[in-house]
């Protein structure tokens, strides 16, 4: 059974991490762990607590406490996605301050040299904002941003959502069909 880390933060989105939650869960060990503000709009967005998580082979760690397992270099996964990722948190990540359980374990992800997707869903993208996305890159990171296609013709906003969990998917090389791959 594969690894998994699923980080949520504040910023709108987080149908992307919900998505990605329900199509791993049956299959994957999960650890996700969700930060205040992600919290709120898990509330605000889709009307969901955080204990929707706390499901059988998933666990929910606090952003507060860092001193955990997916805080260390000896915790194994298969990959981390931070979905949706704020510009805050992908910044601080991206300079290397751990105040959180969310940045501790994406820099170790970094430092292990193992797989980080970040998935920033801002709209425009400051000098700041792309600075850091490269500088996380350039560290090893993954950056996809919540950007759906229209070639498939979604028909719902559940299409739009498919369109970049299957991405995801797709770079944990995780099995899916939740979108077809592209046929021209």
């Amino acid at each position: 059974m594969k690894r998994f880390v699923l980080a949520i933060t504040g910023a709108s989105g987080v149908c992307y991490a919900k998505r990605l939650f329900d199509v791993l869960h049956p299959k994957s060990e999960l650890h996700v762990v969700i930060s205040e503000r992600g919290a709120e709009l898990l509330k605000l967005e889709l009307n969901l607590p955080p204990s929707y998580f706390d499901k059988e082979n998933a666990t929910v760690h606090k952003n507060s406490k860092i001193n955990t397992s997916i805080a260390s270099g000896s915790f194994k996964t298969d990959g981390m996605v931070i979905v949706p990722a704020s510009m805050g948190t992908l910044g601080r990540i991206a300079a290397g301050i751990s105040g959180s359980l969310v940045e501790r374990a994406a820099d170790v992800v970094l430092k292990e040299k193992g797989k980080l997707i970040v998935v920033p869903r801002e709209a425009p993208f400051s000098t700041i904002h792309l600075k850091n996305m490269l500088a996380l890159d350039q560290a090893g990171a993954l950056i996809l941003p919540a950007n759906p296609g229209f070639y498939n013709n979604p028909e719902s906003v559940d299409d739009l959502v498919d369109f970049v969990v299957a991405r995801i998917l797709d770079q944990l090389d995780v099995e899916q069909d939740v979108m077809p791959p592209y046929q021209p």
